[in-house]
């Protein structure tokens, strides 16, 4: 399992998910151009000591990630086709979250395998992207055995 972040536009987010996968043991996709500096302190602020244990790769664009990836594309979205509680998940799944401030472009939402919505009250429109990974990389390991 992994979680790509596609072009992150805030540190500290980025820092709660590598804390996130550090602990759950899930490898991390930075797909460029971030928002922010690599080295920004809110990116160690968020991640604490725990996000140098994460493993991340960094991606120079889109092309570069799918060229060095394997497994299925799940997109996470406000968009889904899917709600959460009906997806059913593989232990090859990468998790793909789009930026803050806009999400993924077209071509990222058909070029992946399954859309997936995290059901919420009506009236809201998103939650947090780390809240989200945290999320649905619970209900992942849940469903394929807690392999850590």
């Amino acid at each position: 399992m992994r979680i790509a972040l596609y072009e992150p536009d805030i540190a500290g987010n980025v820092g709660t998910i590598l804390r996130t996968a550090a602990c759950f043991g899930v490898a991390v996709d930075v797909i460029e151009p971030a928002g922010f500096p690599w080295s920004s302190r809110s990116l160690a602020r968020a991640g604490m000591d725990y996000a140098s244990r994460a493993e991340v790769a960094r991606h120079a664009d889109w092309a570069a990630f799918r060229n060095a990836t394997d497994g299925r594309l799940v997109l996470l979205t406000t968009t889904g086709a899917i709600d959460l509680p009906e997806a059913r998940f593989e232990r090859d799944d990468v998790f793909v979250l789009g930026s803050e401030g806009s999400g993924v472009p077209d071509h990222i939402h058909a070029a992946v395998d399954l859309r997936v919505r995290v059901p919420m009250r009506d009236g809201f429109r998103s939650l947090n992207v780390a809240a989200t990974a945290a999320i649905v990389v619970a209900e992942a390991m849940r469903q394929t055995g807690w392999v850590l």
